[in-house]
């Protein structure tokens, strides 16, 4: 289930406009949408009329990749090569894959996994600064974020898509291995060297926020203010406005809208949120968990005990990079609200929304840090 959403800025209807249009497409792997708001549905318009009296356009140009749909968003018509520069972008985002897939034998980090743990390994300067973010990170949260978990999803039968429970050797043996303390990342010659046998980096966490911060970066230096790109809908980045409907329509303040779906209910939306030259991701581990004697068990793993992390139903991160908030979501996932909002408070360019479980009821409660009324709408 997606844990985002793109929503569509509020409409300026023509209302002697009723003719029906469909949506157009073309070619080349993009397509030309009219968003429609919930609220012409709740006003009893069909599709049809909505799409007619839109009289705006989004581009949306998507791309697979990373096993889920990476996709930018242009205003249409705002600049002439949009969706050609926005196609780069998405190989762009190809070539990361290549580089720091763990499926891909060839990858770079695949060979830094096999030759690290022997001698230094030379990366790639944007990679090595990325490692360098993550090893930050890992210290800031004490230990929640962790480039280094793989072995623990090995263990819980997570990389295999197959759920299991370990038992206490297998569990300590997998933490043995878990730890960015055990990264040594000279700064000079750009190398990673691994202090412990059988340490392996797997950048899940990180990696699709870096792919954005990249892509983001391109559209930029090409002259490109105004766009939003998300990867699987569940990491987002957003610089400038959406435009608004017609010429001569009122002003809105600038920024994407981005829902937040309800963890608990796919048919509901929990927050909506307005995204301005700043990232958003969301974690949650409905998706991917198993039941095991009538318990469900996560995938989102604390680096610290081994064991899914607990008393989240789902996690939003806000910051001005795409990577810190990729991995800023799971790290608030596995602290909790208390050390979530303790971690929040001196840092005024975070922000952070956890929804969480009322045992006693079967509800929820919110948590938030660093949003004003103008940021987000529950």
């Amino acid at each position: 289930m997606p844990l985002v959403e793109v929503l569509p800025e509020p409409r300026f209807p023509n209302p002697d406009s009723r003719t029906p249009n469909p949506e157009p497409r073309f070619p080349n792997g993009y397509r030309m949408t009219r968003k429609t708001s919930r609220r012409d549905f709740l006003k009893g318009k069909s599709a049809a009329d909505v799409v007619a009296e839109a009289g705006a356009y989004v581009i949306q140009v998507s791309r697979r990749a990373m096993a889920c749909e990476f996709e930018v968003q242009l205003n249409a018509g705002q600049y002439d090569h949009g969706t050609e520069i926005a196609l780069e972008v998405l190989d762009l985002v190809d070539k990361l894959e290549d580089q720091f897939s763990v499926f891909r034998e060839t990858s770079e980090l695949c060979r830094i996994n096999r030759t690290a743990g022997r001698q230094p390994v030379e990366v790639e300067p944007h990679l090595f600064d990325l490692l360098q973010l993550a090893v930050r990170l890992h210290e800031e949260t004490d230990g929640a974020f962790d480039v280094t978990s793989a072995p623990l999803w090995e263990a819980w039968g997570f990389a295999r898509r197959k759920g299991a429970v370990p038992d206490r050797e297998q569990l300590a043996e997998a933490l043995s291995r878990v730890g960015s303390r055990w990264l040594e990342l000279d700064a000079e010659r750009k190398t990673i060297r691994f202090n412990r046998p059988g340490v392996q980096l797997n950048l899940g966490g990180i990696g699709k926020g870096h792919a954005l911060d990249r892509c983001a970066e391109k559209l930029l230096d090409t002259g490109i203010e105004d766009f939003l790109i998300h990867g699987g809908r569940s990491s987002v980045t957003a610089h400038g406005r959406q435009m608004t409907q017609r010429e001569g329509a009122e002003q809105l303040p600038a920024g994407w809208r981005v829902g937040l779906r309800h963890p608990l209910r796919a048919d509901r939306r929990l927050a909506e949120i307005r995204l301005c030259n700043r990232s958003l991701a969301t974690s949650g581990s409905q998706a991917q968990s198993f039941v095991h004697q009538g318990r469900r068990y996560g995938h989102i793993l604390d680096p610290c005990t081994g064991r899914p992390a607990e008393g989240v139903l789902s996690a939003t991160a806000i910051a001005p990079s795409a990577a810190v908030a990729d991995a800023l979501s799971t790290a608030f996932y596995v602290m909790g609200p208390e050390k979530t909002l303790e971690y929040c408070r001196p840092r005024p360019e975070l922000s952070a929304v956890l929804v969480c479980p009322v045992r006693h009821s079967g509800g929820i409660e919110i948590h938030s840090a660093g949003l004003t009324d103008d940021d987000w709408t529950l």
